[in-house]
């Protein structure tokens, strides 16, 4: 499952230097807008302390996390939706992520220039998400002219539907508004994915201040983008990204003395991690036995045959049925064995959903 996390912002905020700390890649971070030319991706493990510890109670050969990957995408600026910058290009390199990591400039530095010469994070944030809207309004003036001609033409009750849906998108964002601010029914979701807007994905803003201001837990700019983003009901980290590219740079040893002397109890990268892959509705599933212990992603409110299918789709073909019990399970009771005698090992057909943590295994015939 290559789900996939954009990072954007305007240039010179830090992104690129970010991306280096989440992928240990080589994206080359220069003071000078439009320096990555090319979107790069990286895939990085998603920390999770569960694996280690089913690990060391299970006895694997080896063990094998799970991953999301990362598009470093370059700087965008006022007048990308018309092609500004370079901006035609990589609006089309977000609109191919699954979820938006918008980094935010927090901190002054009279060394690495300001594209629009101040430090304003609301009015950055207002640049990016108004070009988006302007991408996708362009977008859906296009389809909504050819919808409508044919849905008149026809009376087509499909047709019809698919231009009430995209009407309202259309009015939501001549007003200003990102075409997730529309609550859709269930049966209209899958159309509006399919429409791949820009503003219809999850947004993470990543509050990139210094490393003074990170141990402080914010500044002034970072909490009015916390304020911005509740508002929006997303959500707002805080990142010094200098930091997380010197600390990717040390050997886990080295990193916990360094977290410790900050009075950190793990980089910001972790949290950054976790929270784009809850922003993409993700959660983790286990497979473990003496071969391996491997983390798997699943959508929330996946069922057992999809989940089995995400290993190898003869398993969902000829699913049979999972017999499965939760991680916690094992770490209160210390093994599977104790699991079972207390009947928390419990055997599921095709209608369970499967849910975070769960440890499980799977029976079918093909």
């Amino acid at each position: 499952m290559a789900l996939q996390c954009g990072i954007v912002g305007l240039p010179n905020v830090g992104k690129s230097t970010l991306f280096n700390a989440l992928t240990a890649a080589k994206a080359e971070a220069a003071n000078y807008p439009f320096c990555t030319i090319d979107p790069n991706v990286g895939v990085v493990t998603v920390p999770d302390p569960r694996l280690k510890k089913i690990t060391q109670m299970i006895k694997p050969q080896k063990e094998i996390p799970t991953t999301i990957e990362f598009v470093d995408i370059a700087g965008l600026v006022a007048g990308a939706s018309k092609g500004e910058g370079l901006g035609n290009q990589f609006l089309a390199n977000i609109r191919e992520t699954d979820a938006i990591v918008q980094v935010v400039r927090c901190f002054d530095d009279p060394d690495v220039v300001h594209v629009a010469g101040s430090v304003d994070p609301l009015r950055d944030i207002d640049v990016i998400n108004t070009e988006l809207m302007l991408a996708d309004l362009e977008s859906i003036e296009k389809r909504k002219t050819r919808v409508e001609k044919t849905a008149r033409a026809t009376k087509d009750k499909a047709m019809l539907k698919e231009l009430d849906i995209i009407t309202k998108i259309h009015q939501a964002l001549s007003d200003g508004k990102p075409a997730r601010s529309i609550e859709f029914d269930k049966d209209d979701q899958a159309f509006v994915k399919g429409l791949h807007l820009l503003t219809t994905k999850p947004i993470l803003y990543v509050c990139n201040v210094s490393e003074e201001d990170f141990t402080a837990g914010g500044n002034d700019w970072s909490r009015q983008v916390e304020e911005f983003a509740k508002a929006e009901n997303n959500l707002a980290i805080l990142i010094c990204s200098a930091m997380e590219a010197e600390i990717a740079q040390l050997d886990p040893e080295e990193q916990k003395e360094f977290l410790e002397s900050l009075g950190v109890k793990e980089p910001g990268l972790s949290r950054l991690i976790r929270e784009a892959y809850a922003l993409l509705d993700l959660q983790t599933y286990f497979t473990a036995g003496e071969k391996e212990v491997r983390a798997w992603t699943i959508r929330k409110g996946t069922k057992a045959p999809q989940a089995a299918g995400v290993i190898h789709s003869d398993f969902e073909r000829g699913f049979i049925r999972a017999e499965t019990y939760n991680c916690q399970d094992l770490f209160d009771l210390k093994s599977e064995n104790a699991v079972k005698e207390a009947g928390k090992y419990r055997s599921e057909g095709k209608e369970h959903v499967v849910k975070d943590g769960d440890i499980l295994v799977f029976r079918f015939n093909v």
